[in-house]
């Protein structure tokens, strides 16, 4: 066999193989001076021989010295490191088994890592990394990826972490890269800083994970975990803006894997949790799975016994015996489970498959462990009252859209009313417990109210009920934009609507859409009209501060409920104007107008019934141009205020700069509302638009699909959708 060559130096020439010789090479001579042994020769022990003879105590050359072939001094017994080892700081050491790595073949293999690295880096700078100096970068030697003698080479990790630069100022001696999911690599630090962020904005809104714990106890627990934290902690994390969508499709990826595997252990379903509190951002809601989520988690709870923490060997193939810490953690953990299903199907407006049983029964005076903490008993309360009335008024058997009849709705309504102010007597009595606590409360009296949508205009009361829905709105907003304002009365640092969960912005909504129909109809007369567009200005602001990545459902229905406002408002400060002109007050005309004809989704019927409404509106309507709208807004409070006027969006709802008005035209082409929109045309969906790059603003469309056929299929998807979570 020709051109066989000796496992050596470069210097070594190709032989023909002589017969006979096993692996077709032979032992050429050579002196002492060149190397001492060459592995897989078969001369190593003649090699040995020569060299006790040569030089006493010596039996065998180092690793080092045997991988470039040099003398060795090494001493085994006793044993003492050869001088080269010891000048050069290597590690010297005989092993019996070890082997020579050619040249030639490390060469091929560094060079192979090299295009992997090149690939990686490539990647990298696709994805918002910053590479400092691509010259530099073509040189391995210049970054250090290689030992002092060329003979071993960094990891993949260590690699990419010295050629990268982070966006968080980090240079080519920053720390490597710890954790990795798929292109995505975290350095301790900003693991670091991530966790610290989760614990100060998010976790005081779901108190039921250990502040105290390590980023790699939770690594170590369950990877969906880990990189759940991660998630929540990027939606604001300023210091690398693309984290987010660099970490939506991995991490949902990972999500799906890891359901799919069947998970047999809590600190999936604490991830559960997680997800479903704060769901990555989508802009429709056809990409939104968190009710799906939801159920998966309280199945998978189930499915490992968190309801029966005490006996939960009955769930498990082995025995297992918890101690007082762990069957607390998993009595906690099942407690999360409901308060968080309970939130989710109170926000989307579907039944919630919620548990509670002796687990979680209130037992005073009881400190085992299944106590829970003031905040978590407090919430637990809270959601208990919520799944009370989604349960007893939108869950009629005898009823095909499951809705409670009016008399017996009303009943509910006076009973729950004297629990709800009895709860909420015991709630605000305490002083352990945080803001976030009385937040959810206000919800859950809005939750009540918004059944007053339900009523006609002939049920008893009436018009009770609908001045109790304003208080429970304006109640549940002041408190909002209270813990907005930073204040010394209360431990929150304010801004907190951005960090709010999914369920707080949900309520807000369904309270901003309240206040659009109680200003528009019959009943703005009886109430103080100018605050509720005040209240309403400022509501979409919140909204919109909420919104998460450009054209997500936050701002889409932000920019719904602007485009009514702006439909609705002439006639009711027409009919407003006119009363104060005549100098008398008209009799109020109580109509049906404020009933819903969406009914099957509990209380955010509301937001369903409205946004199907403006669909009728849009496809009956003419087309409208959205840039004129944003280049003239239009003053609330100007005197020359028309129904042509009507067109612009209100000043008060424009974005503090221009780049979101920008985003939104390059999303939107052009859509704005048709002139001469009335309340009552807005409201009850006589008129509408034409289709035509309407989906935009079509935030809930797979929700309502049945209702109305409309012609168009839905193609401006942005946000996490174009960025890897399809």
């Amino acid at each position: 066999m020709e051109g066989v060559h000796v496992s050596g130096g470069a210097a070594s020439p190709t032989t023909s193989a002589r017969p006979g010789t096993a692996g077709g090479s032979y032992k050429r001579k050579r002196n002492g001076a060149e190397f001492e042994s060459s592995p897989g020769t078969g001369g190593e022990e003649g090699d040995e021989e020569e060299n006790k003879k040569r030089q006493p105590g010596v039996k065998r050359a180092c690793n080092e010295c045997r991988q470039q072939k040099l003398r060795c001094d090494v001493v085994q017994d006793p044993f003492t490191t050869c001088s080269r080892c010891n000048r050069l700081k290597l590690e010297c050491k005989i092993e019996s088994n070890f082997k020579r790595v050619g040249k030639r073949s490390k060469h091929a293999e560094m060079e192979k890592q090299i295009e992997r690295l090149q690939h990686q880096l490539q990647r990298a700078q696709a994805q918002g990394y910053i590479v400092e100096d691509d010259e530099e970068m073509k040189s391995p030697m210049a970054n250090g990826m290689y030992s002092r003698d060329n003979q071993s080479y960094m990891g993949s990790d260590e690699a990419v972490s010295s050629l990268l630069h982070l966006k968080q100022g980090g240079s080519y001696n920053m720390p490597r890269i710890v954790r990795e999911i798929e292109n995505v690599g975290l350095t301790e630090e900003a693991i670091n800083h991530l966790f610290n962020e989760f614990w100060c904005c998010y976790h005081p809104y779901l108190p039921f994970l250990n502040p105290s714990q390590a980023p790699d106890v939770y690594y170590q627990q369950h990877p969906l975990l880990f990189w759940t934290i991660i998630t929540v902690a990027a939606r604001r994390h300023t210091l690398d803006p693309h984290l987010l969508t660099n970490l939506s499709g991995p991490v949902t990826r990972l999500l799906w894997t890891t359901i799919g595997e069947v998970p047999n252990n809590h600190y999936v379903v604490k991830a559960l949790c997680l997800i479903c509190t704060w769901p990555l951002p989508t802009s429709t809601t056809s990409t939104d799975p968190t009710h799906i989520l939801s159920g998966v988690m309280m199945k998978a709870a189930t499915g490992i016994g968190l309801h029966r923490p005490s006996h939960t060997q009955d769930f498990s193939r082995v025995s297992v015996d918890l101690n007082r810490e762990q069957l607390h953690d998993r009595v906690v953990t099942w407690a999360v489970c409901n308060i968080v299903a309970q939130s989710v199907g109170t926000g989307y407006g579907q039944p919630a498959s919620t548990l509670y049983d002796w687990t979680l029964a209130i037992r005073p005076g009881d400190d085992g462990p299944f106590t829970l903490s003031p905040e978590l008993e407090a919430r637990l309360q809270i959601e208990r009252f919520c799944d009370k009335v989604s349960k007893e008024m939108y869950s009629n058997a005898s009823d095909p859209r499951g809705v409670a009849g009016d008399e017996l709705r009303a009943m509910l309504t006076r009973v729950y009313r004297r629990e709800f102010n009895e709860l909420k007597v015991s709630i605000l009595s305490r002083q352990d417990l945080s803001p976030i606590v009385n937040l959810h409360l206000q919800a859950a009296g809005l939750h009540l109210r918004l059944s007053a949508f339900f009523d006609s205009s002939t049920t008893q009361g009436y018009m009770d009920d609908l001045m109790g829905l304003w208080r429970a709105v304006l109640a549940f907003l002041d408190l909002v934009f209270e813990l907005e304002t930073p204040s010394p009365d209360n431990n929150l640092s304010g801004g907190i609507l951005r960090f709010a969960t999914n369920y707080i912005r949900q309520m807000i909504v369904a309270a901003c859409f309240a206040l659009l129909k109680l200003t528009s109809s019959f009943f703005a007369r009886e109430i103080e009209f100018e605050r509720g567009r005040q209240l309403f200005h400022r509501t979409i602001q919140a909204i919109r501060s909420m919104s998460i990545i450009s054209n997500d459902l936050p701002w889409r229905l932000a920019e719904l409920m602007v485009q009514m406002w702006n439909g609705a408002r002439v006639e009711a400060r027409s009919l407003q104007a006119q009363s104060n002109a005549n100098g008398q007050e008209t009799e109020t005309v109580i109509d049906d107008s404020l009933q819903l004809k969406v009914r099957c989704r509990m209380s955010m019927s509301l937001v369903f019934d409205s946004t199907w409404r403006w669909r009728e509106e849009f496809q009956a309507q003419g087309r409208g141009n959205l840039e004129a709208a944003t280049k003239n807004p239009t003053n609330p409070d100007s005197a020359a205020e028309s129904s042509a006027s009507s067109t612009h969006l209100d000043s008060t709802l424009m974005p503090p700069s221009h780049q979101l008005q920008n985003q939104l035209l390059a999303a939107a082409g052009a859509v704005t509302p048709n002139h001469g929109l009335s309340s009552s045309s807005m409201i009850a969906g006589s008129v509408g638009y034409n289709e035509s790059n309407y989906e935009v603003f079509d935030p809930l469309n797979w929700m309502l699909d049945g209702l109305v056929d409309f012609p168009y299929s839905y193609a401006a998807v942005q946000g996490l959708e174009a960025n890897g979570m399809g």
